[in-house]
């Protein structure tokens, strides 16, 4: 190895460790120093790894998550940017971590969740044996763009990677226009009409016209969002078809979901795979993240056994569906970013059975998008169905005002909703001063989250976000 690698490689250890001592994560600016210092550190060590690498606007963590437990099932051994770290730096710093100064890997396979306005330029120094796209939906335009330009930017990282094999959505008519006229080994994955409702009410605005030709779509079936069974009768764009897809959806809880599963075998003499599986994981949209993986898992031929297993014992990630207990008081911790991801978490808090309390956690910094227009786009008026099972609202972060108004606009009653920007006593009274130990769901953006989660780890002995 080259002197100069080998410095870099140090001098970021060091970094990571200083950070961590001091609880400040390490999980971003050791690699970003490492990339100034030596420009082909990430290059270098991604070619020591085959890269499974994930990325879309809804579900990157999720996915990855499961594909984790699905390798930890098949006895394979990894790394993985964890702490949700998706930008260059954060990958480089996970790739620095999993080698020694010398460059040896602990590990043949880096799992990556990738930020999908990232992926083309992550592209140039990491070319993944396996990329999973999930969705994309319209996210932070101030940060991102309009949405046609995140697609072709991923477009355009796979144009650098045509021996990637592709792993996309079928229903979303634009992840599956990836694979048109791409040379790329690909995989569909969504689920069937079968178990799909028809008509075409509630198609959203994200993708309601064909990336073609810009005429509208027919859609015949339909699960959330702009998902579904679409096609344009003007130039004839339509659903791909599925390889891995949920033939019947049986049962839907707030707790878990359990469905048909049917695998096409890439062998034409050999029948489909149906199976039954119970995934650990509530929510349609996490239907369709268990989908990916295991479309993943297929791709690397491993045993169908274990991809199910890994799905019924999987425990999600910090902030995505997270459940905690504070002094007997459960708090479930779930990451709102968007207008489509939002109207998902409001759909799953209609199937709570029993009493709750709701927090908004709503930040404008960058990491969250400064624009928060978007609130007006989520559907908060269904919580008025819920009636009195929704005890108290609360709503916190820079933006509590802008929340707390966006819910009297509602219909909500201007009694029930509490304004308390300040987290420690937000806790105080979400935990000390609920007598009734009723179930408390927490609704942060992304820095609202990672702030909140410090005051819990001291609190409450959690893990750090980067374990």
């Amino acid at each position: 190895m080259k002197i100069g690698l080998i410095f870099t490689l140090i001098i970021s250890k060091l970094l990571t460790r200083l950070l961590r001592l001091i609880n400040r994560g390490g999980t971003t600016l050791p690699g970003k120093i490492a990339c100034k210092i030596y420009p082909e550190v990430t290059k270098i060590l991604a070619d020591r790894h085959t890269i499974i690498m994930i990325t879309g606007t809804n579900g990157k963590t999720t996915t990855a998550r499961i594909i984790g437990q699905i390798l930890k099932e098949n006895g394979i051994d990894y790394i993985e940017n964890k702490s949700g770290a998706n930008l260059l730096s954060g990958v480089t710093t996970t790739l620095i971590e999993s080698v020694s100064v010398s460059g040896k890997s602990k590990s043949e396979i880096a799992l990556l969740e990738i930020d999908e306005a990232a992926f083309k330029q992550v592209s140039s120094f990491i070319h993944p044996y396996l990329l999973v796209v999930t969705n994309f939906f319209r996210d932070q335009l101030d940060r991102y763009g309009e949405l046609y330009t995140t697609v072709k930017g991923v477009a355009s990282g796979i144009l650098k990677n045509p021996q990637t094999r592709l792993v996309l959505n079928g229903d979303d008519s634009l992840c599956a226009s990836l694979g048109v006229d791409c040379k790329n080994e690909i995989l569909y994955y969504g689920i069937d009409r079968t178990a799909l409702t028809s008509g075409e009410n509630k198609i959203n605005s994200d993708a309601a016209f064909c990336i073609f030709c810009k005429s509208k779509y027919t859609y015949t079936t339909h699960s959330y969002a702009h998902l579904g069974w679409y096609e344009c009768n003007v130039c004839g764009y339509r659903h791909p078809g599925l390889q891995v897809s949920c033939s019947e959806i049986i049962e839907l809880s707030n707790e878990y979901s359990f469905i048909k599963i049917n695998i096409k075998d890439s062998d034409k003499n050999r029948e489909k795979i149906y199976a039954d599986a119970s995934i650990n994981l509530p929510g349609i949209y996490n239907i369709y993240n268990a989908l990916a993986a295991t479309a993943c898992a297929c791709i690397m031929n491993l045993p169908v056994s274990n991809s199910l297993k890994a799905l019924s014992i999987f425990k999600c990630g910090f902030g995505r569906m997270e459940t905690l207990y504070a002094e007997d008081i459960e708090l479930k911790v779930i990451l709102v970013k968007n207008p489509t991801g939002f109207n998902q978490v409001i759909d799953y808090l209609l199937t709570e059975p029993d009493k709750l309390i709701c927090t908004f956690l709503i930040n404008d910094n960058y990491a969250d998008g400064t624009d928060i227009s978007w609130l007006w786009d989520v559907e908060f008026e269904k919580l008025q169905s819920m009636g009195k099972k929704i005890c108290k609202l609360y709503t916190s972060g820079t933006r509590a005002e802008d929340m707390a108004v966006r819910l009297k606009y509602a219909g909500m009653e201007k009694k029930s909703i509490c304004m308390e920007k300040n987290y420690d006593k937000l806790l105080d009274k979400l935990v000390k001063e609920n007598k009734e130990k009723i179930k408390v769901y927490l609704l942060p953006t992304y820095t609202s989250m990672m702030d909140l989660r410090k005051i819990l780890a001291s609190r409450f002995d959690l893990p750090d976000f980067w374990k």
